[in-house]
């Protein structure tokens, strides 16, 4: 196996959602939502991302994203990751064509021994500086407290999602394998009082 197919099964495993009914009936194993069709984009580009994110963040740099994947995903979205250390990633999944984000993760690979909470810690850095990024309204300590409120909420689970506004976050803690959060765009509809006005 290649190394880039190496990495993207470790940064993205981490997000299998279960079990999903098909329209016969059956059941068949799915993976997270970025990967639905249809699904939206924010109205950033890869590249707008990091820009923002160093910008914003001038301590917790993330270095230019590489393409991963393979080609069967070429149709739908691009795949591409940044590693920020031995044990922390960064990953995404992008429209294909424009790049623009469906799904923006980080993933921590737990490490062992006294280094681990200085590890933890930075990790968790990194994720709240995520949430920041794509919600900018957000300050520094609320981002902090929403990234700890999901993380004790999802903590244990192979996958915990909450929705806030236009964006959904996810939590997939595979324990010692590791942990993944997430932060992705949902489709707003209008209530069904508003379509009335509007036919």
């Amino acid at each position: 196996m290649k190394p880039g197919c190496t990495l993207f099964l470790l940064l993205f495993s981490a997000l299998a959602a279960g079990k999903a009914a098909q329209a016969d009936g059956s059941t068949s194993t799915t993976t997270a939502p970025y990967l639905l069709t249809g699904s939206p984009t924010f109205d950033l580009s890869i590249s707008q991302f990091r820009e923002n994110f160093n910008m914003l963040n001038p301590r917790l740099t993330l270095n230019e994203f590489r393409a991963i994947g393979s080609s069967r995903d070429k149709a739908r979205i691009t795949r591409a990751a940044s590693k920020i250390n031995e044990n922390l990633y960064a990953s995404t999944a992008l429209e294909r064509g424009t790049l623009k984000i469906k799904s923006m993760q980080i993933t921590w690979l737990p490490i062992q021994g006294p280094a681990q909470k200085a590890a933890k810690a930075k990790a968790q850095q990194y994720m709240a500086a995520t949430i920041r990024t794509i919600v900018p309204l957000l300050t520094p300590e609320q981002s902090q407290q929403k990234l700890q409120q999901l993380l004790a909420a999802g903590k244990g689970k192979r996958y915990y999602a909450e929705t806030d506004g236009a964006v959904r976050y996810v939590v997939a803690d595979n324990g010692e394998k590791g942990l993944t959060f997430a932060v992705e765009p949902i489709k707003l509809t209008l209530a069904e009082g508003l379509k009335s006005t509007n036919r």
